[in-house]
């Protein structure tokens, strides 16, 4: 089992960046596949972008190619996610998540999830 916990959220203009991190508990950070969804108010949760337990594929929502990027640090127990160029339909809450597939973009896929962190941008 493991335990998520994400940081980094926050008020942002449109045009800025955030740098969102997910720590995770437990020495077995490496054995999971990482995600990042996020839900915005009144829309359903969405897939934004996804890693393999070594970091080596990565995956992306069509919406974030080119300004989002995911990152991992299995020595610290930490997925990361860049956030460059941000618009206003960026604002949500995003959460991090652990799957033991070897990669999924589908919420499904991920049995364990943090609570979130909110990132709102404004225009």
């Amino acid at each position: 089992q493991v335990q998520l916990v994400e940081s980094g959220g926050g008020l942002v203009q449109a045009g800025g960046s955030l740098k969102l991190s997910c720590a995770a508990s437990g020495r077995t950070f490496s054995s999971y596949a990482m995600g990042w969804f996020r839900q915005a108010p009144g829309k359903d949760r969405e897939f934004v972008a996804a890693v393999t337990k070594r970091g080596s594929i990565t995956g992306y929502a069509d919406f974030v190619k080119g300004r989002f990027t995911i990152s991992r640090d299995n020595a610290k127990n930490t997925v990361y996610l860049q956030m460059n160029s941000l618009k206003p339909e960026d604002t949500a809450v995003y959460c991090c998540a652990a799957s033991m597939l070897p990669y999924s973009d589908n919420a499904d896929g991920y049995a364990y999830w943090g609570q979130g962190t909110l990132v709102t941008v404004s225009s």
